[in-house]
């Protein structure tokens, strides 16, 4: 196989709104990694995206046609979780072949120039069922739901037949076989106890004295958790993220920031985010009832189970001490601020938290920009236009 090429085909990604609004699935995180991430390592190939004919297209996506080349490509559906016993069976498909797990949906097909019959057509010759276990990502909350398994998955991915670097004796560990640093990392003076499942602390992150952290939990590249703070399994806190408070079962996608006290629980925060301190969300009812969340594609409230916390679109910040409902969706990019609890669906560009006021589109970039320029980056042109053909669409 030459390379994999990811397609939303099928997998419903408004579904997964506000998140797949500036991404697509496979670039979602989950455990350590993220998707596209997970299928690049374990099948040791570079990836691409299918033309969507899409506002997400980019330089990255590609037709499939009679130009694809005559060496097998993989077409695999982005929603699905990777493991070895799948990559086991995509191993073995030959041109033609796909893979498939009967009413879940397909899983990949294997195809070269031979096997195309027109654009974005593709002759099966042969359908094979996958019969075992199959992880997929339907519903946003479903992210947290299925962290605990992805990071367990990723760090045995990671660091099979890898030493950790020495972690240092002003440290309390629990359970030290579990737990893994990366070179560069910087922990002292904590608790880290991995009796109930593994910690990952990434390349140059680190943290700082008198915090506490209970596996499973992974901490990637370059970010911080500042002095004090708690971190519950299971969450991941993503590349050059800022955290501090009380964390548990959350997952921050990269470069955001909940740096102050304030509760974070079964909740999903996108990038370039920001919670103002003392901040906290509610993940469970008064009357314990299920929590739901409101899905785009659906146009319905859909049943998440017993908890569910915030989920925060990609660029949206929250002023000091706010309080996010039971359930709520944020969308991108909005500035949040209200009296008392928000209401749990809260649009894209929304300023405050009514949905009413909308955000400028210039004064928007504008203040991206800001956030951008303090961790030493700029807004770029590709984001510029998926953020004004979000505005113009929602």
């Amino acid at each position: 196989m030459q390379q994999i090429i990811f397609t939303e085909e099928y997998c419903k990604p408004a579904n997964l709104h506000p998140f797949t609004l500036t991404r697509h699935i496979q670039d979602i995180r989950i455990g350590i990694l993220t998707i596209r991430e997970k299928w690049e390592k374990l099948l040791q190939l570079p990836s691409l995206n299918k033309w969507e004919d899409h506002y997400l297209d980019d330089a990255a996506s590609v037709k499939i046609d009679k130009n694809i080349g005559a060496n097998t490509s993989l077409l695999v559906h982005a929603n699905v979780l990777p493991t070895k016993a799948i990559i086991s069976k995509i191993k073995k498909l030959k041109n033609g072949e796909f893979l498939s797990a009967g009413k879940n949906g397909g899983i990949a097909f294997a195809f070269s120039n031979k096997e195309v019959a027109g654009l974005h057509k593709i002759k099966v010759t042969r359908l094979i069922n996958y019969d075992s276990s199959l992880k997929l990502l339907v519903y946003p909350w479903q992210i947290v739901q299925l962290n605990d398994w992805a990071i367990r998955e990723d760090f045995n991915m990671i660091t099979s037949k890898r030493k950790s670097s020495p972690v240092s004796k002003t440290n309390k560990l629990i359970n030290p076989k579990n737990i893994f640093i990366e070179p560069g990392a910087k922990v002292e003076h904590c608790i880290l106890n991995a009796a109930a499942g593994p910690i990952y602390i990434g390349k140059n992150a680190e943290v700082m004295e008198g915090s506490m952290i209970r596996g499973p939990v992974a901490l990637c590249e370059g970010s911080i958790v500042k002095m004090g703070t708690k971190v519950y399994g299971a969450t991941t806190i993503g590349p050059y993220c800022a955290v501090g408070g009380e964390i548990k079962n959350s997952i921050l996608f990269g470069y955001s920031n909940k740096a102050h006290d304030g509760y974070l629980g079964d909740s999903v925060i996108g990038a370039w985010c920001n919670l103002g301190a003392g901040t906290s969300n509610s993940n469970v009812k008064n009357n314990c009832s299920d929590v739901k969340y409101w899905v785009d594609a659906d146009k319905k409230e859909v049943s998440a189970g017993a908890k569910g916390g915030l989920l925060m679109g990609d660029y949206s910040r929250a002023a000091i001490n706010t309080s996010f409902n039971t359930g709520t969706v944020v969308g991108v990019n909005c500035n949040v601020f209200a009296a008392g609890l928000t209401p749990k669906l809260i649009p894209s560009f929304s300023w405050g938290c009514d949905g009413i006021t909308r955000y400028k589109l210039s004064k928007a970039l504008e203040d991206i920009g800001k956030w951008k320029k303090l961790k030493g980056m700029q807004v770029t042109a590709k984001e510029k236009q998926i953020l004004t053909d979000i505005y113009k669409k929602y």
